[in-house]
């Protein structure tokens, strides 16, 4: 009954479309509306709230309607989603015209009727049937598992237009040879490998032309050279999303392949660009790349004393959308630091699409390494006016915020502010707060601009304890003795900021 009520409410809705008086309709009835007309109706009710399997009671309102239905699968986007719950060729008797998902969600889990998933989804791929799969979804499968699913798929998969793969560690899979997917995948759309090794990969991806989208995390067995990967996208004339994402901080491009291209190729359509791994490789990677419509990047590199970012530098001063920037916000966490930037209209913050960071170290060092970053001649970190510094909890390696970032030295606190050298506002938490005022403290007071000269105000989220306020008490009383005073203002856990300068004066917060 909801889904013949819908079909009476999307019918009225087309009919307004077409400027007709619904109350001059009188009843309604399914051999009043043409193919058209019931088409668009269907395609309203599985666009609404897509679900899976929910348009599957629909396609039984009348036989006309299940006719038309399967006449128009791709006009309507129709997918069979398959987990393996019954014998493919039962599925098929059932649905037998529409493309096929096929989701093992549920294959790696311990048990019989997972092991009589598996079956089935390796029965899918090996059927007479499997030029009906346009889609491939795996994920956490290891071992005997995944090489029979890998053993499956060493052909050809005409209609295969995404594949994904999260296999979660690379140590425990075998590296996929040349014939996976028979080395060919031309109408391949999306392409997502996590910890999947496939050192070959790049020959895979030149008959990908018609890619959107793809997403590597590669493992230390999975390995190829940045010159490769090039190669590979210069056939990618429609790819908008391109993330690469190293596990191994020792994967580092080979010397030898660092030779400069003749020249560039252009990615036409690349819009958004993620990287996490070493920065030779991604140097090396952008000598032989231009993307001018890039609108969001995002950059976490392994920790290095020794990062030299020409290229990078390159590629932000051709893109337009990077050089309006005057806010960033820096997340120091036991994993990473780095940097958000964005740009402020009014008291709408406008998301630049730029993050740049460095990982995968203990955060002393990291923010040692990150300082070379920053001073490496960024232009528009030496033009922000407002900068954030907050820590994150940590998820790695369990050691509290405090103990850690008590470890970090006045001297690589400065290091790291020393660039920004046009900032008005410092936003901290009360954790950051007195770590930060405390290096600053350090200057002497002939000394107090040479870090952050055009401070002028000091915000501070969350109440610190005692003596990290004595810390804030010293350090605003030494501003205010050099003749570059600063004002202070506090947000408390209602969320309201209030100004606490004059209760500072007077040593009252």
């Amino acid at each position: 009954m909801h889904e013949i009520s819908v079909c009476r409410f999307y019918s009225v809705r087309v009919l307004n479309k077409s400027n007709a008086d619904p109350s001059n309709v009188g009843p309604m009835t399914i051999d009043m509306l043409s193919d058209d007309v019931l088409v668009e109706i269907f395609d309203f009710y599985v666009n609404l709230d897509y679900t899976p399997h929910r348009w599957h009671a629909l396609v039984h309102v009348c036989r006309r309607w299940r006719y038309l239905v399967f006449a128009l699968p791709r006009r309507l986007n129709l997918r069979l989603e398959y987990e393996g719950r019954r014998p493919f060729s039962e599925v098929l008797d059932t649905w037998p015209v529409l493309p096929v998902i096929l989701i093992p969600s549920s294959f790696h889990l311990p048990d019989s009727k997972s092991d009589e998933r598996c079956d089935n989804g390796v029965t899918a791929l090996q059927s007479e049937h499997y030029n009906r799969i346009c889609e491939i979804r795996i994920s956490n499968i290891i071992g005997e598992r995944w090489e029979r699913f890998a053993a499956a798929m060493q052909k050809p998969f005409p209609e295969l237009t995404r594949l994904e793969l999260w296999l979660g560690n690379g140590d425990l899979v075998p590296v996929l040879s040349d014939s996976f997917l028979g080395g060919s995948a031309p109408r391949l759309r999306e392409l997502i490998l996590s910890e999947v090794p496939f050192p070959s990969l790049p020959k895979l991806l030149l008959s990908a032309q018609g890619l959107v989208k793809l997403l590597l995390e590669i493992p230390d067995s999975g390995y190829f050279s940045p010159e490769a990967m090039a190669t590979a996208l210069t056939v990618m004339t429609r790819l908008e999303s391109l993330e690469i994402r190293f596990s191994d901080p020792q994967s580092f491009p080979d010397p030898a392949s660092q030779l400069p291209p003749l020249t560039r190729f252009v990615l036409p359509a690349l819009t958004q660009l993620e990287f996490n791994g070493d920065y030779e490789y991604l140097e090396d990677l952008l000598l032989r790349i231009d993307a001018p419509l890039l609108s969001s990047l995002s950059i976490i590199f392994f920790m290095d004393p020794y990062i030299d970012l020409p290229q990078l530098h390159r590629l932000l001063g051709d893109v337009e959308k990077f050089k309006a920037f005057d806010h960033a916000q820096m997340v120091i966490s036991d994993a990473t630091i780095h940097l958000d930037f964005y740009r402020k209209t009014g008291t709408v913050y406008h998301w630049g699409g730029f993050v740049l960071g460095v990982g995968y170290g203990w955060p002393v060092r990291e923010l040692w390494s990150f300082a070379q970053v920053c001073s490496s001649s960024f232009p528009f970190i030496s033009t922000l006016e407002e900068l954030e510094i907050k820590d994150e909890h940590p998820w790695s390696s369990g050691v509290p915020v405090e103990r850690w970032m008590a470890d970090i030295e006045s001297d690589h606190w400065l290091e790291l502010l020393d660039p920004f050298t046009t900032l008005k506002g410092l936003y901290l938490t009360d954790k950051t707060a007195p770590h930060v005022c405390n290096a600053l403290l350090e200057l002497s007071i002939e000394r107090v601009t040479e870090v952050l000269p055009g401070l002028q105000s000091v915000l501070i989220s969350g109440y610190p304890p005692e003596g990290s306020r004595q810390i804030i008490k010293i350090f605003f009383a030494a501003r205010q003795c050099s003749g570059h005073p600063v004002s202070v203002h506090n947000r408390s856990w209602d969320g309201e900021w209030r100004d606490v300068t004059e209760d500072l004066a007077s040593g009252d917060w």
